[in-house]
């Protein structure tokens, strides 16, 4: 969880770092003096909840949050302010939290247990999936997947790439076989790749993460807690952890990620 606090006043921005690291002890927190430089933060690196003293030299903290809202509508506000009239503005961007000074660990820890948009992590999940970097998969547990072949391990790269949509057993070839023709032979083969994959992913308790129709495959997004979605979600810690890498081990990834950016 990656936090970002501002405050134009030291002393009241240490009491402020003091206050969030006490209350959520294995959080990421950065604290600016300077408005700008915590929005450039954010833009960069991400983030989930901004703490954000209102009354501020130059722009204020309703004006910050409201930039910050356009680079990520659900990153979470929290208002800190001694001035109580400023609590109109503050409700009126949606925001996750008001604090009046003087800040402690108490109140802080009351308005991360009530956040507007809550930061959960997944437990149901079948698979954890990394596309950024080199394309991997593991169980929840941190085991390793070993799949029985890599193009078998492609197909479903490709599939986590497509979100859940349904994709035809020609169009997941025509990516990963560009320029050779799809006819019987390539036919047979990827039904093969498709048995395989399925294989792999039984013998891992993880089968249900892939939907077999007649021609077609699809993943199951929620089944999968995976960078490249948290990434798209705009989470901080995905945001901050792609390296302008992406399945690198396939040649066709980094377009369609390209792709998806613009």
């Amino acid at each position: 969880m990656r936090m970002l606090c501002v405050d134009d006043e030291p002393l009241m921005l240490k009491m402020l770092e003091m206050a969030i690291k006490e209350a959520k002890p294995d959080a990421d927190v950065t604290a600016y003096r300077f408005q700008d430089e915590l929005l450039e933060d954010a833009k960069k690196n991400g983030c989930d909840i901004a703490f954000l003293d209102i009354h501020m030299r130059g722009m204020n903290g309703v004006e910050l949050a409201k930039k910050l809202k356009e680079i990520n509508p659900k990153m979470n506000i929290i208002f800190v302010t001694g001035f109580s009239e400023y609590a109109g503005d503050a409700m009126k961007m949606h925001a996750s939290g008001y604090i009046m000074k003087p800040v402690t660990k108490d109140k802080i820890a009351a308005e991360l247990t009530d956040l507007r948009f809550p930061i959960v992590p997944k437990s149901n999940v079948l698979l954890r999936v990394q596309c950024f970097g080199n394309f991997d998969v593991f169980l929840p547990s941190g085991e390793h997947v070993r799949f029985e072949r890599s193009k078998a391990k492609e197909i479903f790269a490709y599939l986590v790439h497509r979100n859940g949509s349904s994709c035809t057993i020609k169009e997941i070839a025509a990516a990963l076989f560009e320029d050779e023709p799809y006819d019987k032979k390539q036919q047979n083969y990827m039904q093969q790749l498709t048995y395989a994959l399925m294989k792999s992913l039984k013998a891992v308790g993880a089968e249900a993460a892939v939907v077999k129709e007649f021609n077609a495959l699809a993943v199951k997004p929620e089944l999968l807690d995976c960078d490249y979605y948290r990434f798209k979600e705009l989470d901080a810690g995905a945001v901050n952890a792609y390296q302008n890498e992406y399945m690198s081990q396939y040649y066709w990834a980094d377009f369609l990620f390209d792709e998806d950016l613009y």
